[in-house]
């Protein structure tokens, strides 16, 4: 079993890392509980309970931990606070209390949401992530970042909330589906990019591979991504300045979400596409050389097919005000220097942007 430790002022824990941890989860959430009588909540959705609650489930009851399984709907539509809201209400109906512990089952949606719930629900319970996406493993469900959307952009609602622990089992992606699979290969090129030359030099130089599930090469990109973060979340716990980096791609990324309401993109896909305009970016302020742009975009096309940007400049840019990175009003763009470094910009004109974005309607 591999342990990354996430190390905080706050409180540090362990991401594990193993095929078939799953199957052991019930002894890692038992050594966590609260208390002796603690209730425990798997939030899930039930397209993952129908493939992995059970093995969760069982894994359980053989360490002798009561549970109770809440279920939500998949997919950005469902990260709002009416979802959390329902799920707290369940809670209280199960008589929850202050000792209670929750455990996300799923991918980035169900792991924010119920991230968010143990965030707000009594002021704060445990929360255990156990990813079953790409996405999720890599990213989501480390950093303890948690949130829902609202009509006007994406995570405008939501709470700094770290795990107890996060528990990641390779062998649950054998039933995700390729499209969910490649959108959370995004992610790590994303790590690549703005810390981990090596990482996207081994994305560049093996996606047939990757795409392929071997399992040696798709283990060593997680861990490689898992350790990524780890290390600037560990360096900056609340976004105050390293940890800005991460948002590689989410500037316009997350306004091509909201401008197609959460409906048309995977959250991957839409990062991707906005990793080609920062790469766009970078090359027209002149932060990087154009060779670097070019091999970021011909790195995010061989893990595609994406689907076609159609939005236009004048349905992006509002979004991009609404941001949550945006500060009085100034739009910062994460930008690349070479592979493995970025730097945060908060100058670019609003013609570079509207050329970038015109650039992704004609494929980038």
């Amino acid at each position: 079993m591999k342990k990354i430790k996430v190390k905080l002022k706050s409180g540090s824990y362990d991401v594990l890392m193993a095929a078939g941890l799953l199957r052991n989860a019930g002894r890692e959430v038992k050594r966590l509980l609260p208390s002796p009588h603690a209730r425990v909540f798997v939030v899930t959705s039930p397209n993952v309970r129908r493939h992995w609650g059970p093995v969760l489930e069982q894994s359980l009851q053989r360490a002798g931990v009561g549970h109770q399984v809440l279920e939500m709907n998949d997919g950005e539509p469902a990260k709002k606070l009416s979802t959390v809201e329902q799920l707290a209400e369940q809670m209280v109906d199960a008589r929850a209390d202050r000792h209670s512990l929750v455990i996300a089952l799923g991918g980035g949606v169900i792991g924010d949401c119920a991230g968010f719930l143990a965030a707000v629900f009594m002021r704060g319970v445990p929360v255990v992530q156990v990813p079953t996406t790409v996405l999720a493993q890599v990213d989501a469900s480390i950093g303890g970042k948690t949130g829902v959307n609202l009509r006007a952009g994406k995570n405008l609602v939501g709470a700094f909330h770290q795990p107890a622990v996060v528990l990641v089992d390779p062998e649950v992606l054998s039933t995700l589906a390729d499209r969910e699979f490649r959108a959370g290969l995004f992610e790590s090129l994303k790590a690549g990019v703005i810390r981990d030359a090596q990482l996207f030099d081994f994305m560049e130089k093996h996606a047939q591979k990757i795409l392929g599930r071997d399992p040696k090469a798709l283990e060593k990109v997680i861990t490689a991504s898992i350790q990524v973060k780890a290390r600037v979340v560990s360096s900056d716990e609340r976004e105050s300045g390293l940890r800005r980096i991460l948002n590689y791609g989410h500037t316009i990324g997350h306004a091509l979400e909201a401008a197609t309401r959460y409906s048309y993109f995977l959250h991957g896909e839409a990062i991707a596409w906005g990793m080609i305009a920062a790469a766009n970016i970078g090359r027209a302020m002149k932060t990087c050389k154009a060779q670097t742009a070019d091999r970021i975009i011909t790195a995010v096309r061989a893990y595609g097919p994406l689907p076609p940007v159609t939005s236009i400049p004048g349905e992006i840019l509002p979004r991009l005000v609404a941001d949550k990175k945006t500060v009085g009003g100034v739009v910062h763009f994460v930008l690349p220097q070479a592979i493995g470094k970025v730097k945060v910009v908060n100058n670019v004109p609003i013609e570079v942007v509207e050329r970038a974005v015109e650039q992704l309607k004609n494929n980038g």
